[in-house]
């Protein structure tokens, strides 16, 4: 792994449900290319892909049960 002297490696917390939450600031480049970026100190990924600030999550992943889960 390559890090640059006296820097920590970026930590990503990966639940087993909802978002990925990453350690920012961060740069994240979608499917078409178009990169979007956050300055906060962590930021929540939307992995379910029903949040309408996506790649961001809006919490919309509570909304819907998983499919062939009961509620």
């Amino acid at each position: 792994m390559s890090t640059v002297p006296g820097e920590r490696p970026r930590r990503i917390t990966a639940p087993r449900e909802g978002p990925l939450l990453v350690e920012g600031p961060v740069e994240v480049v979608l499917e078409d290319g178009t990169t979007v970026s956050s300055e906060r100190f962590c930021v929540a990924l939307c992995t379910c892909r029903r949040s309408r600030a996506y790649p961001w999550c809006d919490t919309s992943h509570r909304q819907h049960p998983e499919r062939g889960r009961p509620d």
